[in-house]
């Protein structure tokens, strides 16, 4: 009999859990029901789509209904599932497009619902020019926006990486920029003081202004006009809100799946749920964090992609497990990069750990290269083992590359001392003899 495979959300996790399931095993039915009127794409693109370095939107599409059919998957665009019984192995779905309802059958569900913008229900959130920045209609709705009316004043309610990237994006599109953060504080959740203050020293050298906030509602007739926070009011003509995401849950808890500790969707290390023959994966889900062996709501694409393979493999009837996560994360602000992995220092302490948290400042290629420039390493070590706890870089040239080796070496759980050791790649226009890597490193183990 042909075992009959429902995904409920098509964007990264979801379909990598089909198409994983369905390679696995092509004698099954694999069927993805999507309530958007798109499937896989790569909505941390947009913000440069918007800038205009991605010309054609389409290029953000990693694979189309069709392209899918062709691989055996059954995409529905436009398809709300509405309730699952767990028990019948049934879901219910509803047609958006026809205004109908039926049921369908399941052997294997995976619940890849993904996350929500957080929308305070604020005064004027109404208003037009008002926008969010999560689904690709949404996206595609903004660069419409931006292109027809030409605005002139941004804000920027909130201050995570979307914040800071949109906030790059408007600027560079000639706008005036503000950043509404209610602790005043830009990626306060992934960056230490001192490392912070170097990304905020670069977005006040490029035009941006930080106001420390609380916005309290949206003026206008029809569209917006100013912005009322608790420090005064802020004229603009768009609003960006960024105030980050909640995972979507709703669908799973009427069923009887369990939230863990997060208000995710918690599961095992196989993406099971509590429910049998049930998985979850992506932006609704939890992972598992490798440094505090706590689970952990760490919303990332990268994340999404992964957990929805190990979801797909096991609902084929393989044996895959997803080990977890660090954390690790890059944004680009002007001419500023910034990374970090693994925990900051106040999250290392709130944590119980006494901790050294060194910054150093070094050269990202050799001092007499032509275009050598500052970088800066922070490395937080639990101070009684040298172990790494976590890293944070900001500079202009090979943050990614050098934060993905504090990522690899939290992975493997190493310490400073092993880092010190590693054999890394030297060549003048890419790195000083001394990597700052290892600088960071013999800092640390002092």
């Amino acid at each position: 009999m042909t075992k009959q495979l429902i995904v409920v959300g098509g964007v990264a996790a979801g379909m990598s859990a089909a198409a994983k399931a369905k390679r696995i095993d092509p004698e099954s039915e694999a069927v993805v029901y999507e309530k958007g009127p798109h499937i896989s794409y790569a909505a941390c693109g947009m913000p440069y789509f918007i800038a205009g370095d991605i010309p054609d939107y389409r290029s953000l599409f990693a694979r189309t209904p069709e392209q899918m059919a062709k691989q055996g998957v059954q995409v529905h665009l436009r398809h709300e599932v509405t309730g699952v019984d767990p028990e019948a192995r049934v879901v219910r779905v509803r047609a958006l497009d026809e205004n109908r309802e039926f049921e369908q059958g399941y052997d294997r569900l995976v619940i890849a619902t993904g996350a929500r913008p957080i929308q305070p229900s604020l005064p004027g959130i109404e208003l037009g020019n008002v926008f969010l920045l999560r689904s690709f209609t949404e996206g595609l709705a903004l660069q419409r926006f931006v292109e027809e009316s030409q605005p002139h004043q941004a804000i920027v309610v909130g201050g995570g990486y979307v914040g800071v990237e949109m906030a790059e994006t408007f600027r560079r599109l000639g706008m005036q920029v503000k950043m509404v953060i209610r602790s005043g504080k830009v990626m306060r959740a992934t960056l230490d003081d001192d490392v912070r203050a170097l990304l905020e020293a670069e977005l006040d050298r490029q035009g941006v202004e930080i106001i420390k906030g609380q916005p309290l509602s949206f003026e206008g007739e029809s569209q917006v006009e100013a912005v009322s926070t608790d420090q005064g009011n802020h004229a603009c003509d768009l609003v960006l809100l960024g105030m980050g995401v909640r995972p979507e849950t709703a669908l799973a808890q009427a069923a009887g799946v369990n939230l863990g500790v997060t208000g995710a969707i918690s599961t095992d290390d196989h993406m099971r749920t509590n429910l049998p023959d049930v998985y979850s994966a992506g932006d609704c889900a939890e992972a598992f964090h490798l440094v505090t062996g706590q689970p952990d709501y760490i919303p990332l694409g990268s994340t999404a992609n992964k957990q929805g393979r190990v979801a797909g493999s096991n609902a084929a009837g393989e044996d895959s497990a997803f080990r977890g996560i660090v954390g690790t994360m890059v944004v680009r602000a002007f001419d500023l990069v910034v990374a970090s992995t693994g925990l900051t220092a106040t999250q290392a302490q709130n944590q119980g750990y006494q901790v050294r948290a060194p910054l150093i400042r070094a050269k990202d290629s050799s001092h007499y290269f032509p275009g050598a420039a500052d970088i800066h390493v922070k490395l937080v070590v639990d101070d009684s083992t040298g172990q790494l706890l976590g890293a944070q870089i900001a500079g202009q040239k090979g943050v990614a590359k050098r934060i993905d080796v504090f990522a690899t070496a939290l992975h493997l759980q190493l310490g400073v001392r092993d880092i010190q050791s590693l054999d890394l790649s030297y060549a003048p226009p890419f790195a000083p003899v001394w990597d700052p890597i290892l600088v960071a490193a013999n800092v640390a183990a002092k």
